[in-house]
């Protein structure tokens, strides 16, 4: 059991101070599916996306576990949950792989940016035709005297429309396999590189979305995050990452949602009872409470544990699988709790089941996770 000191409690306690500026307006924001700039420059002001870089570039120099503390009470407080996901994928994709990776000269001229929000960050992995299969990926970057120049498509890339910074992962040696892949950063305004519009989602919605074209993108060898061929390397610390920051925010929207379950199950009254006198209600509202705890716990332990450098192959994955289900499940028990009123808008819970349907989607789907705890079995 984790034991938050006083300096983490802080974190979490002040993040939890914007959060009521950052819902306001949730539903009508996710209505329209646009980015929230205003409820961005609040995430700017609160200084939440310096959380795990170091202090020398702008950041709050605070450990995993730390960040995965405050950015769950982000979760809990803040209803845009597409905001959050912007907020997590912004953090992990493009700031956590040039901390740990980046050269020198990639950290001064990012990260600042980065830790203030000012260059909003996203990753270029998936492909139409690849999907989960990140090692067939066809877009390519092949080297000319100093420069690599980059021809391909990237779909479902999160922030897409609104970022400052890419890292994309491309084929540099066609049978590589997983040493043929390398990253790179590539700025928005880079010749030859096409944003898509908007794609419009089922949840989500203010997490805006597009497909990226390369079309003889030329960038400078020194856009190398980390070496030629280690992309592969970079993709899979970057996943974990994304994995435990991003699952963890949804524990505290199934915090949020649970006690909000509670409440409503001891003041629904239906045929002379509260509704959470029956059993089958108060069982659904067990099993959300139970879906919370153990997501929250292999998540903790599992961040722990990479920490403390050990193999976590096996834990991320079962991880990822219990947040995500868990999350599902939390959501689609809070609409048949509240009923014919959680089938309106108005409420946010059809929102919230909207937006947890892409969780056993994104960072590798559930049947994937499934594959690698079966193959760790020796399966």
């Amino acid at each position: 059991m984790i034991r938050w000191n006083a300096d983490q409690t802080a974190l979490r306690q002040g993040i939890g101070r914007w959060c009521e500026a950052l819902s306001a307006g949730d539903i009508e924001r996710d209505a329209e599916g646009v980015f929230p700039q205003d409820q961005w420059k609040l995430i700017q002001e609160s200084g939440i996306l310096g959380l795990p870089f170091d202090e020398r570039w702008g950041g709050l120099g605070q450990s995993l576990l730390t960040t995965m503390y405050v950015l769950e009470e982000l979760g809990r407080g803040c209803r845009d949950g597409g905001l959050n996901f912007s907020v997590a994928t912004h953090m992990v994709s493009s700031g956590v792989p040039l901390q740990r990776f980046g050269s020198q000269e990639l950290k001064q001229r990012y990260l600042p940016g980065i830790c203030s929000g000012e260059t909003i960050g996203a990753h270029a992995i998936t492909e139409t035709e690849s999907g989960s299969d990140a090692l067939a990926m066809r877009t390519t970057a092949t080297r000319e005297h100093d420069d690599f120049v980059l021809r391909g498509s990237k779909s479902f890339v999160s922030n897409g429309p609104v970022a400052g910074l890419f890292v994309v992962y491309a084929r540099t040696h066609p049978d590589g396999g997983p040493f043929g892949i390398t990253a790179f950063a590539v700025e928005r305004d880079t010749p030859g590189l096409v944003i898509g519009e908007p794609v419009a989602k089922m949840g989500l919605r203010t997490s805006p979305l597009s497909e990226l074209h390369f079309d003889d993108c030329r960038i400078p060898a020194s856009a190398v995050i980390g070496r030629v061929g280690s992309g592969f390397l970079v993709l899979d610390h970057v996943m974990k990452w994304e994995i435990l920051c991003s699952f963890i925010i949804n524990t505290g929207q199934m915090r949020y949602r649970l006690d909000r379950c509670v409440e409503y199950a001891k003041e629904r009254i239906q045929f002379g009872k509260p509704i959470g006198s029956y059993q089958s209600v108060s069982n659904k509202i067990v099993d959300m409470r139970i879906g919370l705890d153990t997501a929250r716990k292999w998540l903790y332990d599992t961040a722990a544990r990479l920490m403390d450098g050990e193999n976590v192959t096996t834990d991320i994955a079962v991880s990822k699988l219990l947040a995500s289900e868990s999350n599902l499940a939390s959501a689609l028990a809070a609409v048949q709790i509240f009923g014919g009123s959680g089938y309106l808008t108005e409420y946010g819970l059809e929102k919230d089941l909207r937006d947890a349907v892409a969780g056993p989607i994104y960072s590798g789907t559930s049947e994937i996770q499934r594959n690698r705890i079966a193959s760790m079995l020796g399966l």
